[in-house]
C-alpha cells in the first residue's frame, strides 16, 4: 500500500482508456488500482497491461465498478452518457473524485451528475487541455467586447469515429461566447443548415462539425464582422494532452469539498 491516490480507469480498452492507463502508470503521483470494461468484454479477467499488448501491470480488468471504486480515490471516465451517470452514483458512494470527459450528456444526465456531486467531487469538462480552456476564456472576453454586428461560428473537426456533434469542446466554446454576450446559448444556437435556410439570424451562435480521418481535435471560433474577421484557434495533435489533463484533475480533486468543478477551476483560470 502507498499513500498515493489510487486511480480507476473506465472503458479501459478504448482509445482514451488505453492512453489514460499509460499516463497513470507513467506518473509518480498516483497508482493504477482498477480498470473497468463492460460485462462480456474480451478483456475481463485479463491483466490490463497484457491485454494492451505490453508487460503485466498487476491490475485485472473487471466489470465490477463497486469493488473497483471501493479501493480508489479517483475515477477517470471517458465512456458513454449512460455509463457515466451510473459511475457517478457509484463514485459518489465511494467518495471518489470522478473526472468526466464523456460528451453527449443530456440535460437529464447533467441533473443526475449534479445530484451525485452533493456527496463527492465531480470534475467535468468537454476538453481537458490547457490550451482549449485558455481558448474558452478568450472566447468569452472577445464575445463580450464585440457587438452583434459580429456573427459567431464555432467550427470543429474530429476523427471519423466520433459519434456526437457538436463536440463537447464546441459546446463549451459556444457557452463561453453566449456568456460573454449575456445570452442563453439555448436561445441563440444555430446547429442545422441544409437547403434553403434563409439569411442568418442576427445574434445567433452557429456550429459547424467536420468528421474525417484521424483528426484528434481542431476548434476555431470565428467572429465575422463588417470588413473584418477574428479567428481564435486550437489544434490538438496528440491525445496524450487530454489524458494528462484528466490526471491533473484527478489529483487536484483530492481533499476538495463535494461539488461540480471544471478544468477552469483545476487550471486556476477562473476570473
Amino acid at each position: 500500500m502507498t499513500d498515493k491516490p489510487g486511480i480507476v480507469i473506465t472503458g479501459a480498452s478504448g482509445r482514451m482508456g488505453r492512453m489514460l492507463i499509460e499516463t497513470v502508470v507513467a506518473s509518480d503521483a498516483c497508482d493504477l488500482v482498477g480498470a473497468l470494461e463492460r460485462p462480456g468484454h474480451d478483456w475481463i479477467g485479463q491483466d490490463v497491461g497484457a491485454a494492451m499488448g505490453g508487460q503485466p501491470l498487476g491490475v485485472t480488468v473487471s466489470d465490477d465498478a463497486v469493488s473497483a471504486f471501493a479501493k480508489a480515490q479517483a475515477v477517470i471516465d471517458f465512456t458513454a452518457p449512460a455509463a457515466t451517470v451510473e459511475f457517478a452514483e457509484l463514485a459518489a458512494q465511494a467518495r471518489a473524485v470522478h473526472v468526466i470527459g464523456t460528451t453527449g450528456l443530456s440535460d437529464d444526465d447533467l441533473g443526475k451528475l449534479k445530484t451525485a456531486a452533493r456527496h463527492a467531487v465531480i470534475v467535468r469538462a468537454g476538453n481537458m487541455s490547457l490550451g482549449v480552456n485558455l481558448l474558452v476564456q478568450l472566447t468569452k472576453r472577445v464575445a463580450a467586447a464585440l457587438d452583434d454586428e459580429f456573427d459567431i461560428e464555432v467550427i470543429e473537426a474530429h476523427h471519423n469515429q466520433k459519434v456526437d456533434a457538436p463536440s463537447g469542446t464546441a459546446l463549451m466554446l459556444g457557452e463561453a461566447a453566449a456568456e460573454g454576450r449575456g445570452v442563453d446559448l439555448a436561445d441563440v444556437s444555430d446547429r442545422g443548415r441544409d437547403g434553403i435556410t434563409g439569411a442568418r439570424k442576427k445574434g445567433d451562435i452557429g456550429f459547424t462539425a467536420i468528421r474525417g480521418g484521424d483528426i484528434v481535435g481542431e476548434h476555431d471560433v470565428l467572429f465575422a464582422g463588417p470588413g473584418e474577421r477574428i479567428i481564435l484557434r486550437h489544434v490538438a495533435s496528440d491525445r496524450k494532452l487530454f489524458a494528462k489533463g484528466a490526471l491533473r484533475a484527478a489529483l487536484w480533486g483530492q481533499d476538495r469539498k463535494p461539488g461540480e468543478y471544471d478544468m477552469i477551476d483545476v487550471l486556476g483560470l477562473s476570473d
